[in-house]
């Protein structure tokens, strides 16, 4: 009994000692940094506006809903691997909240009307999509689009889908960061430059 009495003296003093130098391991950390994946046409555009987003940290440009063996540029272009161009967006939810990606993906990032396609590309694999990572974003997912629906913001209807993440891939190096390094190619011109400066334009608070 005595030897259970120093043992609850010694923790009492630790947890003390630890509280007066704010050494408690979590105590009042930060949120961890969350991942959300994002599929919506060509994954050149997508990748630039989330890149802009302030609160980002992270955004890698890949292929989601195949499997590995197909997610490769070349396969993909067929349309008949189940992979949509996707991106995979790191964020601080401190600083940019899953819901205000959500607003960015549907009013800028892409049109959420068009089925498996977008501005000019067509196909399966540039059909809009969100691939969830937990329940969390799934709810917010479907409320936020019950919401758009509710509130007639599109003339024609949603097609979205909404499906569990299974695995993102990254795509190869030359797809990565690619508006940034040809910022004066013509398909980024006159497809991708109109998104950013859509961005600037109705989420100035949250453009960088």
């Amino acid at each position: 009994m005595k030897s259970v009495k120093i043992i609850i003296t010694y923790l009492l003093g630790s947890i003390c000692l630890m509280l007066s130098f704010g050494t408690i391991p979590n105590a009042g950390a930060a949120p961890a940094e969350q991942t959300a994946v994002f599929a919506g046409g060509c994954f050149w555009g997508v990748d630039a506006v989330f890149k802009h987003v302030k609160g980002v940290t992270n955004v890698v440009s890949g292929y989601a809903g195949g499997v590995a063996s197909t997610a490769h540029y070349e396969m993909v272009s067929e349309g008949d691997t189940g992979h949509a161009e996707s991106v995979q967006v790191r964020f601080d939810p401190a600083r940019v909240t899953y819901r205000q990606l959500l607003q960015v993906f549907f009013s800028v990032a892409h049109d959420p009307t068009e089925l498996n396609r977008q501005g000019p590309d067509t196909g399966s694999q540039y059909r809009s999509a969100i691939f969830y990572t937990s329940t969390e974003q799934l709810h917010a997912a479907q409320s936020y689009i019950g919401k758009l629906t509710a509130e007639h913001v599109y003339s024609a209807p949603i097609v979205t889908q909404v499906v569990p993440l299974q695995q993102f891939y990254p795509a190869e190096e030359h797809h990565q960061n690619y508006l940034a390094l040809h910022p004066y190619q013509p398909y980024i011109v006159f497809n991708d430059m109109p998104k950013l400066e859509q961005l600037r334009r109705q989420f100035p608070a949250l453009y960088q």
